[in-house]
């Protein structure tokens, strides 16, 4: 080997062993001081919910472009170029920069701290004073309180890390199909992939338990779809459903999609019903199952054992 090269191999080796040292001794602060673990969690999940914020605004703007795009390439022959509505500036979750929606004022660093903006500037543009809705905030305080209960929960664990990263593409996928009945397939199949992956060391369930899982939880509201489709000739959800179904099973195993699925069809029939009675609501207008899904997967995988136990108890099993 040549000398550069032996020299490269050192730094390398070098700043490995560095970034475990670090890791290491981060890792046995945060066992040693658990406020200062809860607090680091905290901070680190409050600008996660500011990002995640771009993400549910973006990424579905994002998705259009790009199914936009892939339809003027595929009719370009038949289309009248000259006739043709040029796209707008492409979109990113990085670029362009966050502006205000009605003045256009480009958001500067200090007026994008999440929730503490928010409150300094009283729920209005600097610029043009006009209103900033308050989910901008709730989403960003909502992800760290999240966070905070998982790291409650699960100590300083590598479960947390997965956690937090569960938690945060399920916050991202509840409000994206809140808002656009949309459950993208580039958020939930990477979850899927990562609940698997995870437990091929059974940090939740045994491997074998996942696998299953994932197939019978998109199985399972596959098979009710096409049932319902056959009988009334409608389409009842949405096959992100299926999919978000399978992120949970990969995650929990199969044992516990019996309950998840009906905690979220009882919220769901809830919330209906309410709306129907209270808004007005339409009987034969769509409402998303994802968030409901989601909310309902994320107590199960949490609490799941202790209230399937409780709830077995109940029924005298």
């Amino acid at each position: 080997m040549s000398s550069c090269g032996t020299f490269f191999c050192y730094i390398q080796t070098t700043l490995i062993i560095r970034s475990l040292t670090v890791f290491t001794e981060i890792t046995t602060a945060f066992e040693q001081y658990p406020a200062f673990f809860y607090t680091s969690v905290a901070l680190i999940s409050l600008a996660i919910g500011s990002f995640l914020n771009v993400v549910i605004y973006r990424f579905p703007k994002m998705l259009e472009q790009g199914w936009y795009e892939e339809c003027r390439e595929f009719l370009s022959e038949e289309l009248d170029k000259s006739k043709v509505i040029e796209t707008k500036e492409k979109m990113t979750l990085s670029k362009p920069d966050s502006t205000c929606p009605k003045c256009g004022h480009k958001i500067r660093f200090y007026e994008n701290i999440p929730v503490l903006s928010w409150l300094f500037l009283k729920g209005k543009c600097s610029s043009c004073q006009s209103g900033i809705s308050i989910r901008y905030p709730l989403i960003e305080a909502t992800t760290a309180i999240l966070s905070v209960i998982i790291a409650t929960k699960f100590g300083v664990t590598i479960q947390t890390l997965f956690l937090l990263i569960l938690t945060w593409g399920l916050i991202s996928l509840t409000m994206i199909d809140f808002d656009h009945m949309l459950l993208p397939d580039q958020i939930t199949l990477p979850l899927m992939w990562l609940g698997l992956l995870v437990n091929t060391t059974a940090s939740f369930v045994p491997l074998q338990d996942a696998v299953i899982g994932a197939a019978v939880g998109y199985m399972s509201l596959f098979s009710i779809f096409w049932l319902f489709k056959l009988i009334t000739g409608k389409e009842g959800m949405g096959f992100g459903d299926f999919k978000l179904v399978a992120v949970f099973g990969a995650w929990m195993g199969w044992q516990l999609l019996p309950l998840l699925i009906l905690m979220a069809s009882f919220v769901g029939a809830l919330v209906g019903i309410s709306l129907m009675v209270f808004k007005n609501h339409q009987r034969e207008q769509a409402i998303p199952f994802g968030p409901y899904l989601a909310i309902a997967g994320w107590i199960t995988l949490i609490w799941g054992q202790s209230i399937w136990g409780w709830y077995l108890s109940t029924l005298g099993l």
